[in-house]
């Protein structure tokens, strides 16, 4: 089965710009930063999926997030699978904004961070192979 191009920023640079709008302080940011790093975080989140799917799985590209997350465990470490489920359900929360609901706070986004990082530098190790051959 031949992988499927992806076309858009890849994983690694979503979660750097996540990175880079948290590290950053700025006035054009303020009160919206928060939700622009949850929806950049859970930008990179899914095109860290995608990038997998597309490679190992093309049909997968076609199922839900919720799927694809359910069948992450095929391919990662189950612990790491279960936290990613977590990040993406509070990322998909976080990127919705209610008025009567805080934003996410700098620690929230971090270790929110942190799990894309780690799924993102997992998933890229699992795909070196393909890529090599």
């Amino acid at each position: 089965m031949a992988a499927v191009k992806l076309i858009g920023l890849d994983a690694r640079t979503l979660l750097s710009g996540a990175d880079d709008v948290l590290s950053t302080t700025s006035e054009a940011w303020a009160g919206r930063w928060p939700r622009a790093v949850a929806l950049l975080t859970r930008q990179a989140l899914e095109r860290s999926l995608e990038e997998l799917w597309a490679a190992k799985s093309p049909p997968m590209l076609r199922a839900s997030e919720r799927a694809q997350l359910l069948c992450l465990r095929q391919w990662v470490n189950p612990e790491l699978a279960g936290r990613t489920y977590y990040t993406w359900s509070a990322l998909s929360q976080a990127c919705h904004q209610h008025a009567y609901e805080l934003a996410p706070t700098t620690s929230e986004l971090s270790g929110w961070i942190e799990t894309v990082d780690e799924l993102e530098r997992t998933i890229r190790a699992r795909l070196a192979p393909v890529a090599a051959g």
